[in-house]
């Protein structure tokens, strides 16, 4: 049995954040039911078509669910949530803020009618404030927290590569779940959750934050390398691979002088004798390993670390990440249907012992529609009527 066998979710999800809280929960045994707007759905299913046909984020989020079509300016399919609602454990949306309560769904008639409901709400910015209404993408947040001012290079900032705002979010969404599951075991009553994408990645900020605070200057854009600490970063050996290390106290330092770089000297010379000093003299001391790096070989170089027990990684491609050996070797690949076919698809993060997580299918826009409705009374001439009148 799944840790989350016998638990329903009621999504009404669209894009990364709540559909990351969402897959999370039902990787482990949770029902996830997602609600999608007939006929298209969920707009992450339009982003790409890269993955045989399908959206690379869709494909990435929303396995093992199944998909509802409800049309909720129509009363029926209201009327619908409200009776799915009647029997779900948590209802999680993410939709611009107030739409749901202009649908009549708000958390406080919710948790009035279900005590035991647990309700999470996911904005941009909050429920209340000047940003409140505000468009909250990704990027935008990106740039309002502050990360794209301290990530890039010197020149040049810029955004993670990652949605690291609505992860951010999905993630303190699904703890918060699991915190108001567990909180119910006790007291037998639900709660209201509120996550933003600017407070979530907020808190990710904390680093800069203090440090600009306190210091009065903001840590300086470093690309690969390091504000604070030298030597770390990406090194290019003589075949053009890019190796990425970092040194973290003098005993390395020392090491790596005379293992990595073999000039022993150079561990004790004024310029890089602390952590410092090679701060202050990076040009200098990166082109003391560029030489030695410009002579061998990637894979040479990264034997000489490893050697010396220095910190290290490759600068992988994302197709040399889908290949990785410790991957391999970790059986982290399963395969999941699809409407297309099967796909390959990595293991949730988290291991438990004994608990093989669940990879269902990736759904179809409202391939579960009929199933579910019937699920909840409706008889196949209801379901009909609803589908000619555009409400499913």
């Amino acid at each position: 049995m799944l840790p989350f066998e016998g638990i329903t979710v009621v999504a009404l999800e669209q894009a990364v954040a709540a559909p990351f809280a969402t897959r999370q929960l039902a990787d482990l045994g949770a029902r996830v039911i997602k609600i999608e707007r007939p006929p298209a759905g969920d707009f992450a299913r339009r982003y790409d078509e890269t993955v045989n046909g399908l959206s690379s984020h869709f494909v990435w989020l929303n396995r093992s669910k199944e998909s509802l079509t409800l049309d909720l300016k129509h009363e029926s399919a209201r009327a619908a949530l409200r009776r799915l609602l009647a029997q779900a454990d948590v209802f999680i949306q993410n939709l611009a803020p107030g739409a749901v309560a202009r649908l009549g769904f708000d958390a406080s008639a919710l948790r009035a009618e279900h005590p035991r409901l647990i309700v999470c709400e996911i904005s941009g910015y909050g429920a209340t404030g000047p940003y409140r209404d505000k468009k909250a993408y990704d990027l935008l947040v990106q740039c309002e927290t502050g990360l794209v001012s301290v990530t890039g290079s010197a020149d040049e900032p810029a955004k993670a590569g990652i949605s690291v705002a609505d992860i951010a979010a999905g993630m303190y969404a699904y703890s918060g779940i699991l915190t108001a599951l567990y909180q119910r075991e006790h007291s037998g009553v639900g709660a209201t959750l509120e996550v933003s994408l600017f407070e979530a990645l907020g808190e990710w900020m904390g680093y800069p934050a203090y440090y600009a605070a306190y210091s009065g200057t903001p840590p300086p854009r470093t690309g690969a390398s390091h504000a604070t600490i030298a030597p770390y970063g990406s090194f290019a050996a003589g075949d053009g691979q890019q190796v990425n290390l970092g040194i973290q106290n003098e005993r390395e330092w020392v090491a790596f002088c005379e293992l990595v770089l073999q000039r022993p000297a150079l561990a004790h010379d004024e310029r890089f004798a602390t952590n410092s000093a090679r701060v202050a003299h990076q040009p200098q001391l990166n082109a003391e390993i560029g030489a030695v790096f410009a002579a061998l070989t990637g894979d040479a170089v990264i034997e000489r670390l490893d050697r010396a027990e220095i910190a290290n990684a490759r600068m992988n491609t994302m197709l040399e990440f889908w290949n990785h050996p410790q991957l391999q070797a970790r059986d982290r690949w399963r395969e999941v249907d699809s409407p297309v076919g099967p796909i390959r698809a990595l293991l949730p993060a988290l291991t438990m012992a004994g608990v093989e997580p669940r990879m269902g299918p990736i759904p179809a826009v409202g391939q579960d529609t009929e199933v579910i409705l019937r699920e909840l009374g409706y008889t196949p001439e209801e379901i009909a009527a609803q589908r000619r009148a555009g409400a499913i």
